[in-house]
């Protein structure tokens, strides 16, 4: 792998979030984020703790609230919590982002703040926002209320809501709100290196892809997260 290609890795989350996903499927994720150089790999809660190899400065993410956010405050606080004590260094938490549309980003803010004071530093907070089902106001107000919680980055998706993952144009709004006090990590649908390289120049610090390989290797994948 060339230098281009492992400075990419460094900002990639390598995720296994699927459904019916086996515990073989995650240790083979593990073994993939390992060997690609990402910077963690990102897995479903219920899969914690992980086994790393030996020697592997890789970091481990774990969801919470995943993927509809629609759990009480206190559950989100309480799954994050676990998953630290389980060996997570990070936590990708999605917001009620209904409560975003119906204008009650006070909501939205108290909920993120719950989970952060649960997850204090150093384990580092991302709020997923589902930027594709809100629109750019919303987007902006939403990362104002991520900001004035904690967070140290936020999100733009998913990867399972139809109304898509990441865009350029979001990631541009989501820049424009938190300057560069907050960083951004891109996911959902990012399924080739022209894309994942088009959403850092945009602003993003890291990249959730499931299809890491495929975009370091210059292909195109099939990733929907």
């Amino acid at each position: 792998m060339n230098s281009a290609s492992l400075d990419l890795a460094r900002t990639i989350d390598h995720t296994f979030l699927k459904p019916e996903g086996r515990r073989a499927d995650v240790e083979e994720a593990v073994a993939e984020a390992a060997a690609l150089g990402t910077y963690s790999v990102c897995v479903s809660p219920s899969e914690l703790p992980l086994v790393l190899p030996e020697g592997s400065s890789l970091k481990i993410t774990a969801v919470c609230g995943f993927p509809s956010g629609k759990h009480q405050s206190s559950v989100k606080a309480a799954e994050a919590a676990l998953a630290v004590t389980q060996g997570a260094d990070e936590i990708d938490m999605v917001i009620d982002f209904g409560a975003a549309l119906d204008g009650r980003i006070d909501a939205v803010e108290a909920d993120i703040r719950a989970v952060r004071e649960a997850v204090p530093a150093p384990t580092v907070l991302k709020v997923i926002i589902e930027s594709a089902a809100l629109d750019d106001a919303t987007i902006t107000a939403v990362c104002g209320a991520a900001e004035a919680a904690g967070a140290d980055f936020v999100k733009t998706s998913t990867g399972f809501h139809p109304a898509g993952g990441a865009t350029v144009h979001a990631v541009e709004v989501m820049r424009a709100a938190v300057g560069d006090r907050v960083a951004i990590k891109a996911s959902g649908g990012i399924r080739n290196r022209d894309d994942a390289e088009a959403m850092l120049r945009a602003g993003a610090s890291r990249l959730g892809l499931s299809s890491s390989r495929t975009v370091l290797d210059g292909g195109t994948g099939n990733a929907s997260y």
